[in-house]
Protein backbone atom coordinates (compact mmCIF):
# COMPACT_ATOMS: atom_id res chain seq x y z
CA UNK A 1 0.00 0.00 0.00
CA UNK A 2 1.22 3.54 -0.65
CA UNK A 3 1.40 6.25 1.27
CA UNK A 4 -1.33 8.11 -0.37
CA UNK A 5 -3.51 5.47 -0.31
CA UNK A 6 -2.15 4.39 3.36
CA UNK A 7 -3.18 7.73 4.21
CA UNK A 8 -6.63 7.58 3.05
CA UNK A 9 -7.31 4.66 4.14
CA UNK A 10 -6.47 5.74 7.76
CA UNK A 11 -8.56 8.84 7.57
CA UNK A 12 -11.86 7.19 6.54
CA UNK A 13 -11.06 4.56 9.07
CA UNK A 14 -10.61 7.45 11.80
CA UNK A 15 -13.92 9.12 10.29
CA UNK A 16 -15.72 5.92 10.43
CA UNK A 17 -14.52 5.74 14.53
CA UNK A 18 -15.75 8.83 15.12
CA UNK A 19 -18.89 8.53 13.25
CA UNK A 20 -19.44 5.32 15.53
CA UNK A 21 -18.33 7.26 18.96
CA UNK A 22 -20.98 9.78 18.02
CA UNK A 23 -23.62 7.37 17.65
CA UNK A 24 -22.92 5.82 20.85
CA UNK A 25 -22.82 9.03 22.84
CA UNK A 26 -26.59 10.15 21.10
CA UNK A 27 -29.18 11.08 23.98
CA UNK A 28 -32.23 9.61 23.19
CA UNK A 29 -33.91 12.56 21.73
CA UNK A 30 -31.44 12.69 18.73
CA UNK A 31 -32.17 10.97 16.14
CA UNK A 32 -28.87 9.07 13.91
CA UNK A 33 -29.75 11.21 11.27
CA UNK A 34 -28.69 13.66 13.35
CA UNK A 35 -25.03 12.64 14.56
CA UNK A 36 -23.24 15.42 15.56
CA UNK A 37 -22.13 14.65 18.91
CA UNK A 38 -18.33 13.76 18.24
CA UNK A 39 -16.16 14.20 21.56
CA UNK A 40 -12.36 14.58 22.17
CA UNK A 41 -13.35 13.29 26.01
CA UNK A 42 -14.76 10.03 24.67
CA UNK A 43 -17.70 9.28 27.15
CA UNK A 44 -16.47 11.94 29.66
CA UNK A 45 -18.69 15.35 30.49
CA UNK A 46 -18.54 17.75 27.90
CA UNK A 47 -17.76 20.84 29.54
CA UNK A 48 -17.06 23.44 26.93
CA UNK A 49 -17.24 24.50 23.17
CA UNK A 50 -15.26 21.99 20.94
CA UNK A 51 -12.39 23.48 19.44
CA UNK A 52 -12.53 25.05 15.79
CA UNK A 53 -11.81 21.66 12.96
CA UNK A 54 -8.26 21.36 12.47
CA UNK A 55 -6.36 22.80 9.74
CA UNK A 56 -9.07 25.80 9.10
CA UNK A 57 -9.43 29.55 10.11
CA UNK A 58 -12.44 31.23 11.44
CA UNK A 59 -13.83 33.78 9.27
CA UNK A 60 -13.45 37.25 11.02
CA UNK A 61 -15.72 40.07 10.18
CA UNK A 62 -16.26 43.68 10.68
CA UNK A 63 -19.42 45.16 11.28
CA UNK A 64 -19.06 48.06 12.83
CA UNK A 65 -15.67 49.52 10.40
CA UNK A 66 -13.86 50.38 13.46
CA UNK A 67 -11.05 48.41 12.06
CA UNK A 68 -11.40 45.57 14.75
CA UNK A 69 -13.21 42.15 14.05
CA UNK A 70 -16.54 41.83 15.53
CA UNK A 71 -17.80 38.33 14.77
CA UNK A 72 -15.83 35.05 14.13
CA UNK A 73 -18.05 31.97 12.27
CA UNK A 74 -16.05 28.41 11.93
CA UNK A 75 -17.42 24.90 12.24
CA UNK A 76 -16.39 23.03 15.17
CA UNK A 77 -14.91 19.41 15.16
CA UNK A 78 -18.17 18.06 15.87
CA UNK A 79 -19.47 19.60 12.76
CA UNK A 80 -21.57 22.61 14.46
CA UNK A 81 -21.11 26.03 12.32
CA UNK A 82 -21.23 28.65 15.27
CA UNK A 83 -20.34 32.18 15.30
CA UNK A 84 -18.96 34.68 17.78
CA UNK A 85 -20.80 38.38 18.28
CA UNK A 86 -17.62 40.63 20.25
CA UNK A 87 -19.92 42.71 22.50
CA UNK A 88 -16.73 44.48 24.48
CA UNK A 89 -14.65 45.46 21.55
CA UNK A 90 -11.64 43.12 22.51
CA UNK A 91 -11.81 40.19 20.00
CA UNK A 92 -8.10 40.32 17.74
CA UNK A 93 -7.75 39.41 14.22
CA UNK A 94 -6.11 35.89 15.20
CA UNK A 95 -8.71 34.73 18.11
CA UNK A 96 -10.17 30.95 17.25
CA UNK A 97 -12.41 31.46 19.87
CA UNK A 98 -14.40 34.13 21.24
CA UNK A 99 -14.74 34.51 25.29
CA UNK A 100 -17.19 33.98 28.03
CA UNK A 101 -17.13 37.06 29.82
CA UNK A 102 -18.85 39.72 27.59
CA UNK A 103 -19.50 37.78 24.04
CA UNK A 104 -22.39 35.86 22.23
CA UNK A 105 -22.31 32.79 21.02
CA UNK A 106 -24.52 31.50 18.44
CA UNK A 107 -25.02 28.45 17.09
CA UNK A 108 -26.35 27.24 13.73
CA UNK A 109 -28.25 23.61 14.80
CA UNK A 110 -30.35 22.81 11.95
CA UNK A 111 -27.55 23.79 9.35
CA UNK A 112 -29.53 26.35 7.18
CA UNK A 113 -26.81 29.02 7.28
CA UNK A 114 -29.17 31.16 10.09
CA UNK A 115 -27.30 31.68 13.49
CA UNK A 116 -30.19 33.76 15.19
CA UNK A 117 -33.38 31.91 13.37
CA UNK A 118 -35.48 28.19 13.69
CA UNK A 119 -34.10 25.30 15.86
CA UNK A 120 -31.09 27.73 16.86
CA UNK A 121 -29.21 28.16 19.96
CA UNK A 122 -28.01 31.58 21.19
CA UNK A 123 -25.31 31.70 24.70
CA UNK A 124 -24.79 35.28 25.47
CA UNK A 125 -22.40 36.19 28.82
CA UNK A 126 -22.97 39.65 30.10
CA UNK A 127 -20.23 41.34 32.59
CA UNK A 128 -22.46 43.95 34.49
CA UNK A 129 -19.06 45.31 36.70
CA UNK A 130 -16.46 45.14 33.74
CA UNK A 131 -14.45 43.15 36.06
CA UNK A 132 -13.56 40.63 33.05
CA UNK A 133 -15.71 37.76 34.27
CA UNK A 134 -19.47 37.14 33.24
CA UNK A 135 -22.51 38.07 36.01
CA UNK A 136 -24.66 36.99 33.77
CA UNK A 137 -25.86 34.21 31.65
CA UNK A 138 -28.99 34.24 28.61
CA UNK A 139 -29.34 30.80 27.22
CA UNK A 140 -31.97 31.19 24.15
CA UNK A 141 -33.50 28.60 22.27
CA UNK A 142 -35.82 28.96 19.61
CA UNK A 143 -38.24 26.72 18.08
CA UNK A 144 -38.90 24.51 14.79
CA UNK A 145 -40.48 26.34 11.76
CA UNK A 146 -42.52 24.01 12.48
CA UNK A 147 -43.35 24.13 15.84
CA UNK A 148 -43.22 28.23 15.84
CA UNK A 149 -46.65 28.52 16.93
CA UNK A 150 -46.51 26.76 20.13
CA UNK A 151 -47.27 29.14 22.90
CA UNK A 152 -45.61 26.25 25.46
CA UNK A 153 -42.68 24.15 24.16
CA UNK A 154 -40.28 24.00 22.69
CA UNK A 155 -37.97 26.53 23.13
CA UNK A 156 -36.32 28.84 26.04
CA UNK A 157 -35.22 32.11 27.37
CA UNK A 158 -33.28 31.63 30.38
CA UNK A 159 -31.45 34.18 32.74
CA UNK A 160 -29.10 32.84 35.04
CA UNK A 161 -27.07 35.53 37.77
CA UNK A 162 -23.91 34.47 39.95
CA UNK A 163 -25.18 35.90 42.88
CA UNK A 164 -22.22 34.06 44.71
CA UNK A 165 -19.38 35.04 42.17
CA UNK A 166 -18.11 31.00 41.55
CA UNK A 167 -18.38 31.45 37.73
CA UNK A 168 -21.00 28.51 37.55
CA UNK A 169 -24.01 29.15 35.47
CA UNK A 170 -26.60 26.85 33.13
CA UNK A 171 -24.85 23.54 32.66
CA UNK A 172 -24.70 23.07 28.65
CA UNK A 173 -24.13 19.54 27.14
CA UNK A 174 -21.55 21.28 24.72
CA UNK A 175 -21.80 18.37 22.01
CA UNK A 176 -25.76 19.18 21.65
CA UNK A 177 -25.88 22.35 22.62
CA UNK A 178 -29.28 21.70 25.10
CA UNK A 179 -29.86 22.40 28.93
CA UNK A 180 -29.04 19.88 31.12
CA UNK A 181 -29.48 21.26 33.82
CA UNK A 182 -30.65 17.99 35.87
CA UNK A 183 -27.11 16.14 35.54
CA UNK A 184 -25.74 15.58 38.96
CA UNK A 185 -23.14 13.68 40.77
CA UNK A 186 -24.01 10.87 43.46
CA UNK A 187 -27.84 11.99 44.67
CA UNK A 188 -27.95 15.20 43.64
CA UNK A 189 -25.14 17.54 43.35
CA UNK A 190 -26.48 19.10 40.28
CA UNK A 191 -24.09 20.37 37.51
CA UNK A 192 -26.71 23.57 37.50
CA UNK A 193 -26.13 26.72 39.82
CA UNK A 194 -28.79 25.44 42.22
CA UNK A 195 -26.63 25.35 45.11
CA UNK A 196 -25.73 28.30 47.54
CA UNK A 197 -27.09 31.79 46.67
CA UNK A 198 -28.18 31.92 43.52
CA UNK A 199 -30.76 33.17 40.74
CA UNK A 200 -32.33 32.30 37.32
CA UNK A 201 -35.67 33.28 35.32
CA UNK A 202 -36.90 30.92 32.95
CA UNK A 203 -39.37 30.51 30.60
CA UNK A 204 -40.50 27.43 28.24
CA UNK A 205 -41.52 29.00 25.00
CA UNK A 206 -39.74 30.52 21.96
CA UNK A 207 -38.64 34.17 22.41
CA UNK A 208 -40.49 35.41 19.12
CA UNK A 209 -43.78 34.29 21.39
CA UNK A 210 -43.08 36.20 24.24
CA UNK A 211 -44.73 39.92 24.59
CA UNK A 212 -42.34 41.44 26.81
CA UNK A 213 -38.39 39.46 27.42
CA UNK A 214 -38.64 41.88 29.96
CA UNK A 215 -40.44 39.28 32.03
CA UNK A 216 -40.40 35.73 32.69
CA UNK A 217 -42.42 32.78 33.66
CA UNK A 218 -40.03 31.52 36.34
CA UNK A 219 -39.64 35.02 37.50
CA UNK A 220 -37.41 34.85 39.99
CA UNK A 221 -36.50 31.10 41.17
CA UNK A 222 -34.00 31.70 43.92
CA UNK A 223 -31.90 30.16 46.42
CA UNK A 224 -30.47 30.73 49.18
CA UNK A 225 -27.53 29.97 51.41
CA UNK A 226 -28.06 31.06 54.83
CA UNK A 227 -24.76 29.52 56.59
CA UNK A 228 -22.82 30.28 53.62
CA UNK A 229 -21.68 26.60 53.35
CA UNK A 230 -22.12 26.47 49.75
CA UNK A 231 -25.46 24.73 49.77
CA UNK A 232 -28.77 25.96 49.58
CA UNK A 233 -31.07 25.65 52.43
CA UNK A 234 -34.82 26.71 51.21
CA UNK A 235 -35.70 28.39 47.68
CA UNK A 236 -38.53 30.15 46.48
CA UNK A 237 -39.76 30.04 43.45
CA UNK A 238 -42.49 32.74 41.74
CA UNK A 239 -44.41 32.04 38.57
CA UNK A 240 -46.50 35.24 35.84
CA UNK A 241 -48.22 32.35 34.22
CA UNK A 242 -49.03 33.38 30.97
CA UNK A 243 -52.04 33.94 28.83
CA UNK A 244 -51.88 32.22 25.39
CA UNK A 245 -52.91 34.09 22.55
CA UNK A 246 -54.61 32.42 19.60
CA UNK A 247 -53.21 31.62 15.68
CA UNK A 248 -52.40 34.93 14.16
CA UNK A 249 -51.94 36.62 17.43
CA UNK A 250 -49.10 38.86 17.23
CA UNK A 251 -47.58 36.85 20.46
CA UNK A 252 -49.03 33.49 21.56
CA UNK A 253 -47.20 33.65 25.08
CA UNK A 254 -48.13 36.36 27.00
CA UNK A 255 -46.66 37.75 30.36
CA UNK A 256 -48.64 39.28 32.34
CA UNK A 257 -46.81 40.90 35.06
CA UNK A 258 -48.03 39.44 37.71
CA UNK A 259 -47.21 37.00 40.64
CA UNK A 260 -50.03 34.83 40.61
CA UNK A 261 -47.81 31.42 42.46
CA UNK A 262 -45.00 31.01 44.47
CA UNK A 263 -43.20 28.20 46.40
CA UNK A 264 -41.26 28.40 49.46
CA UNK A 265 -39.73 25.22 50.29
CA UNK A 266 -37.08 24.70 53.83
CA UNK A 267 -34.92 22.56 54.71
CA UNK A 268 -36.51 21.92 58.06
CA UNK A 269 -33.42 19.90 59.80
CA UNK A 270 -30.34 21.78 57.85
CA UNK A 271 -29.26 18.27 57.19
CA UNK A 272 -27.76 18.62 53.68
CA UNK A 273 -24.05 18.06 52.89
CA UNK A 274 -21.97 17.52 50.06
CA UNK A 275 -23.22 14.00 49.77
CA UNK A 276 -27.02 15.08 50.27
CA UNK A 277 -26.79 18.75 48.99
CA UNK A 278 -30.47 18.82 48.29
CA UNK A 279 -33.07 17.88 51.25
CA UNK A 280 -36.07 20.01 51.44
CA UNK A 281 -38.37 18.97 54.21
CA UNK A 282 -41.58 21.07 53.43
CA UNK A 283 -43.30 23.50 51.06
CA UNK A 284 -45.63 26.19 51.51
CA UNK A 285 -47.30 27.55 48.34
CA UNK A 286 -49.61 30.70 47.22
CA UNK A 287 -51.36 31.01 44.42
CA UNK A 288 -54.25 32.60 42.83
CA UNK A 289 -54.43 36.64 43.00
CA UNK A 290 -51.35 37.80 43.63
CA UNK A 291 -48.95 40.75 43.15
CA UNK A 292 -48.15 42.80 40.24
CA UNK A 293 -44.45 43.55 39.80
CA UNK A 294 -44.14 45.90 36.79
CA UNK A 295 -41.75 48.43 38.70
CA UNK A 296 -39.31 45.92 40.09
CA UNK A 297 -37.41 47.25 37.41
CA UNK A 298 -33.70 46.08 36.92
CA UNK A 299 -31.19 48.42 34.71
CA UNK A 300 -28.47 45.36 33.15
CA UNK A 301 -25.06 47.38 32.11
CA UNK A 302 -23.33 45.94 29.27
CA UNK A 303 -26.79 43.76 27.97
CA UNK A 304 -27.63 45.40 25.01
CA UNK A 305 -25.39 43.38 22.62
CA UNK A 306 -23.69 45.12 19.61
CA UNK A 307 -26.69 46.86 17.65
CA UNK A 308 -25.13 46.08 14.38
CA UNK A 309 -25.23 41.95 14.81
CA UNK A 310 -28.75 42.69 15.08
CA UNK A 311 -29.66 41.27 11.69
CA UNK A 312 -28.64 37.98 12.36
CA UNK A 313 -31.57 37.74 14.71
CA UNK A 314 -35.07 36.30 14.01
CA UNK A 315 -36.36 38.40 16.56
CA UNK A 316 -33.31 40.74 17.86
CA UNK A 317 -35.25 42.01 21.09
CA UNK A 318 -33.20 39.54 23.03
CA UNK A 319 -29.83 41.61 21.97
CA UNK A 320 -32.13 44.86 22.33
CA UNK A 321 -32.92 44.50 26.45
CA UNK A 322 -31.30 47.08 28.65
CA UNK A 323 -33.36 45.75 31.63
CA UNK A 324 -34.98 42.78 32.78
CA UNK A 325 -38.61 43.51 35.86
CA UNK A 326 -38.74 40.88 38.65
CA UNK A 327 -39.10 40.79 41.79
CA UNK A 328 -36.50 41.94 43.44
CA UNK A 329 -35.10 39.05 45.94
CA UNK A 330 -34.70 41.76 48.92
CA UNK A 331 -38.41 42.84 48.55
CA UNK A 332 -40.13 39.33 48.02
CA UNK A 333 -41.25 38.78 51.69
CA UNK A 334 -42.66 42.78 51.88
CA UNK A 335 -44.58 41.59 47.89
CA UNK A 336 -46.10 38.04 49.02
CA UNK A 337 -46.98 38.95 52.53
CA UNK A 338 -48.10 42.51 52.35
CA UNK A 339 -48.99 43.44 48.62
CA UNK A 340 -50.44 40.30 47.51
CA UNK A 341 -54.08 38.73 47.66
CA UNK A 342 -54.04 35.40 47.50
CA UNK A 343 -56.77 32.75 47.12
CA UNK A 344 -55.22 29.31 48.04
CA UNK A 345 -52.78 28.35 50.09
CA UNK A 346 -51.12 24.45 49.58
CA UNK A 347 -48.80 22.71 51.94
CA UNK A 348 -46.64 19.43 51.45
CA UNK A 349 -44.22 17.76 54.17
CA UNK A 350 -42.21 14.79 53.16
CA UNK A 351 -42.76 12.55 55.77
CA UNK A 352 -40.56 9.99 54.63
CA UNK A 353 -37.50 12.19 53.56
CA UNK A 354 -36.61 11.00 50.07
CA UNK A 355 -37.05 14.17 48.22
CA UNK A 356 -33.73 15.35 46.40
CA UNK A 357 -35.26 17.82 44.06
CA UNK A 358 -33.19 21.08 43.79
CA UNK A 359 -35.96 23.40 44.29
CA UNK A 360 -38.86 22.23 46.55
CA UNK A 361 -41.35 19.14 47.64
CA UNK A 362 -43.61 18.88 45.04
CA UNK A 363 -46.87 19.47 46.33
CA UNK A 364 -49.60 16.91 46.10
CA UNK A 365 -52.86 18.01 44.79
CA UNK A 366 -56.43 18.23 46.43
CA UNK A 367 -57.91 15.21 44.61
CA UNK A 368 -58.46 11.39 45.37
CA UNK A 369 -56.28 10.17 48.22
CA UNK A 370 -56.45 6.59 46.76
CA UNK A 371 -55.78 7.40 43.03
CA UNK A 372 -52.10 6.90 41.93
CA UNK A 373 -50.52 8.04 39.08
CA UNK A 374 -49.42 10.28 36.65
CA UNK A 375 -52.53 12.57 35.99
CA UNK A 376 -54.46 9.89 37.09
CA UNK A 377 -57.06 12.49 39.43
CA UNK A 378 -55.17 11.35 42.46
CA UNK A 379 -52.80 13.22 45.55
CA UNK A 380 -49.47 12.51 42.86
CA UNK A 381 -51.56 13.83 40.02
CA UNK A 382 -48.52 16.10 38.90
CA UNK A 383 -45.30 13.72 37.85
CA UNK A 384 -42.97 15.17 39.82
CA UNK A 385 -44.72 14.29 43.01
CA UNK A 386 -44.21 11.33 45.63
CA UNK A 387 -46.51 8.94 44.78
CA UNK A 388 -46.78 8.34 48.71
CA UNK A 389 -44.52 9.08 51.60
CA UNK A 390 -45.68 12.83 51.51
CA UNK A 391 -48.41 14.72 53.32
CA UNK A 392 -50.31 17.16 51.34
CA UNK A 393 -53.08 19.77 53.36
CA UNK A 394 -55.21 22.38 51.36
CA UNK A 395 -56.53 25.49 52.67
CA UNK A 396 -58.72 26.44 50.05
CA UNK A 397 -59.82 29.64 50.59
CA UNK A 398 -56.50 30.92 52.09
CA UNK A 399 -58.29 31.68 55.48
CA UNK A 400 -55.01 30.71 57.25
CA UNK A 401 -52.85 32.82 55.10
CA UNK A 402 -50.51 30.12 55.16
CA UNK A 403 -49.82 30.19 58.88
CA UNK A 404 -47.97 27.26 60.84
CA UNK A 405 -49.56 25.11 63.92
CA UNK A 406 -48.29 22.12 66.21
CA UNK A 407 -51.54 20.16 66.64
CA UNK A 408 -52.10 17.90 69.40
CA UNK A 409 -53.77 14.89 67.20
CA UNK A 410 -49.84 14.22 66.20
CA UNK A 411 -47.46 16.81 67.06
CA UNK A 412 -46.48 17.52 63.91
CA UNK A 413 -46.38 21.01 61.80
CA UNK A 414 -49.62 21.85 60.36
CA UNK A 415 -51.05 24.30 57.83
CA UNK A 416 -53.34 26.78 59.85
CA UNK A 417 -56.57 26.99 58.03
CA UNK A 418 -56.15 23.80 55.77
CA UNK A 419 -59.55 22.13 55.39
CA UNK A 420 -58.54 18.70 55.04
CA UNK A 421 -55.25 16.39 54.95
CA UNK A 422 -54.02 13.01 53.90
CA UNK A 423 -50.11 11.65 54.54
CA UNK A 424 -50.02 8.64 52.42
CA UNK A 425 -47.21 6.22 54.40
CA UNK A 426 -44.29 4.94 52.80
CA UNK A 427 -42.58 4.30 56.00
CA UNK A 428 -39.62 2.60 54.60
CA UNK A 429 -39.19 4.96 51.58
CA UNK A 430 -39.65 2.04 49.57
CA UNK A 431 -40.86 4.25 47.00
CA UNK A 432 -37.61 6.18 46.91
CA UNK A 433 -38.45 9.99 45.58
CA UNK A 434 -34.92 11.15 44.94
CA UNK A 435 -34.83 13.56 42.02
CA UNK A 436 -37.98 12.71 40.62
CA UNK A 437 -39.88 14.01 37.70
CA UNK A 438 -39.35 13.39 33.82
CA UNK A 439 -35.92 14.60 32.83
CA UNK A 440 -34.93 13.48 29.48
CA UNK A 441 -33.19 10.57 30.40
CA UNK A 442 -30.89 11.92 32.56
CA UNK A 443 -30.78 10.58 35.74
CA UNK A 444 -34.06 9.00 37.92
CA UNK A 445 -37.17 9.70 36.96
CA UNK A 446 -40.68 9.02 39.24
CA UNK A 447 -40.67 5.57 40.46
CA UNK A 448 -41.94 3.62 37.73
CA UNK A 449 -43.25 0.97 40.15
CA UNK A 450 -46.15 2.79 42.00
CA UNK A 451 -48.02 1.58 44.47
CA UNK A 452 -51.51 -0.38 44.86
CA UNK A 453 -52.10 -0.50 48.18
CA UNK A 454 -50.42 1.48 51.14
CA UNK A 455 -51.82 3.19 54.75
CA UNK A 456 -53.79 6.65 54.74
CA UNK A 457 -53.62 9.15 57.68
CA UNK A 458 -56.47 11.67 57.09
CA UNK A 459 -57.08 15.11 58.83
CA UNK A 460 -59.99 16.78 59.04
CA UNK A 461 -61.26 20.44 59.97
CA UNK A 462 -64.71 19.42 61.26
CA UNK A 463 -65.79 23.08 63.03
CA UNK A 464 -63.61 25.23 60.48
CA UNK A 465 -61.87 26.75 62.91
CA UNK A 466 -58.86 26.90 61.12
CA UNK A 467 -57.37 23.31 63.20
CA UNK A 468 -57.79 19.54 62.13
CA UNK A 469 -59.92 17.88 65.01
CA UNK A 470 -59.98 14.48 63.86
CA UNK A 471 -57.98 11.85 62.49
CA UNK A 472 -58.55 8.40 60.75
CA UNK A 473 -56.33 5.71 60.30
CA UNK A 474 -56.41 3.29 57.08
CA UNK A 475 -53.90 1.20 57.82
CA UNK A 476 -54.24 -1.65 55.32
CA UNK A 477 -55.17 0.63 52.70
CA UNK A 478 -58.69 -1.08 51.70
CA UNK A 479 -60.37 2.73 51.87
CA UNK A 480 -61.98 1.77 55.20
CA UNK A 481 -60.68 4.00 58.75
CA UNK A 482 -59.32 1.64 61.09
CA UNK A 483 -59.58 3.77 64.07
CA UNK A 484 -60.90 7.03 64.24
CA UNK A 485 -60.26 9.48 66.80
CA UNK A 486 -62.45 13.22 67.79
CA UNK A 487 -60.34 15.91 70.42
CA UNK A 488 -63.77 17.17 70.41
CA UNK A 489 -65.38 14.11 71.34
CA UNK A 490 -62.54 13.70 73.93
CA UNK A 491 -62.92 16.89 75.50
CA UNK A 492 -59.36 17.91 74.35
CA UNK A 493 -59.02 21.28 72.69
CA UNK A 494 -57.63 21.55 68.71
CA UNK A 495 -56.73 25.40 68.63
CA UNK A 496 -52.92 26.08 69.32
CA UNK A 497 -50.65 28.58 69.25
CA UNK A 498 -50.17 29.62 65.12
CA UNK A 499 -46.50 30.61 63.82
CA UNK A 500 -46.79 33.62 61.25
CA UNK A 501 -44.55 32.74 58.42
CA UNK A 502 -44.68 36.44 57.39
CA UNK A 503 -42.39 37.31 60.68
CA UNK A 504 -40.53 34.02 60.25
CA UNK A 505 -36.73 33.69 59.27
CA UNK A 506 -34.85 30.80 58.03
CA UNK A 507 -33.43 30.00 61.10
CA UNK A 508 -37.00 30.41 62.88
CA UNK A 509 -38.17 27.12 60.53
CA UNK A 510 -35.14 25.53 61.64
CA UNK A 511 -35.79 26.14 65.36
CA UNK A 512 -39.65 24.90 64.94
CA UNK A 513 -38.55 21.87 63.38
CA UNK A 514 -36.22 20.72 66.07
CA UNK A 515 -38.61 22.26 69.20
CA UNK A 516 -40.91 19.91 67.35
CA UNK A 517 -38.68 16.58 67.02
CA UNK A 518 -37.61 17.19 70.43
CA UNK A 519 -41.37 17.52 71.59
CA UNK A 520 -42.18 14.37 69.60
CA UNK A 521 -39.37 12.03 71.36
CA UNK A 522 -40.05 13.64 74.87
CA UNK A 523 -43.97 12.33 74.30
CA UNK A 524 -43.24 9.23 73.13
CA UNK A 525 -41.10 8.77 76.16
CA UNK A 526 -43.75 9.70 78.39
CA UNK A 527 -45.98 7.37 76.83
CA UNK A 528 -43.64 4.65 76.61
CA UNK A 529 -43.50 4.75 80.60
CA UNK A 530 -46.98 5.13 80.78
CA UNK A 531 -47.58 1.89 78.28
CA UNK A 532 -45.07 0.30 80.78
CA UNK A 533 -46.93 1.37 84.04
CA UNK A 534 -50.05 -0.35 82.39
CA UNK A 535 -47.89 -3.86 82.45
CA UNK A 536 -46.68 -3.55 78.53
CA UNK A 537 -43.95 -5.47 77.03
CA UNK A 538 -42.66 -2.43 75.33
CA UNK A 539 -38.76 -4.34 74.08
CA UNK A 540 -40.53 -5.14 70.94
CA UNK A 541 -39.74 -1.36 69.60
CA UNK A 542 -36.01 -1.43 70.96
CA UNK A 543 -35.25 -0.33 67.49
CA UNK A 544 -37.12 3.01 67.88
CA UNK A 545 -36.00 3.84 71.16
CA UNK A 546 -32.78 4.61 69.90
CA UNK A 547 -32.64 7.79 67.80
CA UNK A 548 -29.14 8.71 66.51
CA UNK A 549 -30.09 12.56 64.61
CA UNK A 550 -32.80 15.27 65.45
CA UNK A 551 -34.92 13.42 62.30
CA UNK A 552 -34.93 10.08 63.68
CA UNK A 553 -36.09 11.83 66.91
CA UNK A 554 -39.19 13.09 65.11
CA UNK A 555 -39.74 9.74 63.16
CA UNK A 556 -39.10 7.07 65.52
CA UNK A 557 -40.62 8.75 68.52
CA UNK A 558 -44.13 9.47 66.47
CA UNK A 559 -43.87 5.64 65.27
CA UNK A 560 -43.11 4.61 68.47
CA UNK A 561 -45.55 6.31 70.56
CA UNK A 562 -48.26 4.93 67.71
CA UNK A 563 -47.19 1.38 67.91
CA UNK A 564 -48.14 1.77 71.54
CA UNK A 565 -50.97 3.38 71.34
CA UNK A 566 -52.39 0.39 68.89
CA UNK A 567 -50.77 -2.10 71.30
CA UNK A 568 -53.02 -0.45 74.64
CA UNK A 569 -56.28 -0.17 72.23
CA UNK A 570 -55.80 -3.65 71.37
CA UNK A 571 -55.81 -4.55 75.42
CA UNK A 572 -58.68 -2.17 76.10
CA UNK A 573 -60.60 -4.26 73.40
CA UNK A 574 -59.90 -7.43 74.21
CA UNK A 575 -60.90 -6.64 77.71
CA UNK A 576 -64.04 -4.66 76.78
CA UNK A 577 -62.81 -1.94 78.79
CA UNK A 578 -64.48 1.10 77.86
CA UNK A 579 -63.22 3.25 80.59
CA UNK A 580 -59.66 1.87 79.40
CA UNK A 581 -59.83 2.87 76.08
CA UNK A 582 -61.09 6.94 76.82
CA UNK A 583 -57.92 6.89 79.45
CA UNK A 584 -55.36 5.51 76.92
CA UNK A 585 -56.88 8.18 73.97
CA UNK A 586 -57.16 11.23 76.58
CA UNK A 587 -53.46 10.30 77.45
CA UNK A 588 -51.63 9.77 73.98
CA UNK A 589 -53.79 13.19 72.76
CA UNK A 590 -52.42 15.11 75.42
CA UNK A 591 -49.09 14.64 75.31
Amino acid sequence: MNQQVRSKFLINRQSFLLLLTAYTLLPAEVAPGQIKSVSPYGLLNSYRLFSIQPDSKPEMIDLDNDGDADVMKYTTINGFHVQWIDDDDDMKWTDTCGDTDNDCLMVDMNNDGQYGSYSDVIIDWVDTDNNGKADMQLYTEFATEAEKNQPWGPGHFMVNMDLDKDDIMNYIDWSTFRLRCWIHDGKADFFEDYSGNSMFLKIHASPQNINDLRLNWENPFLFFDSDNDGLTEYAFRLLDRPVYGKPGDKYLTNLTGKIDYITMSYDLDNDNSPANPFDFDITVSYRGGGFDYLNQTHKIPNLRGLPEADKYLLDPRIRQLTELIYPDKNQIPDLVFNKATWKETWFVYDEDDDCERWERVELLEPKDPYIVGTKAGGLDDNPQADPVGDRGEWDLDNSGKGNLYISPLDGKIHLYGAEKGFWRVDQNAFYYQGMGGLYDGYGPGRQTLDPTVFPLVSYYDTDNNGFFDKIEFDLNGDHISDYSFSLKELGIADTTTVYDISKMQYKDFVKLHKNVALQTWKNALSFLKFAENSGMNTSWYALLKHPKSTRQQYTQGYWLKFYLLIDLLDRAKLENNTTMKKAIERTYFSL
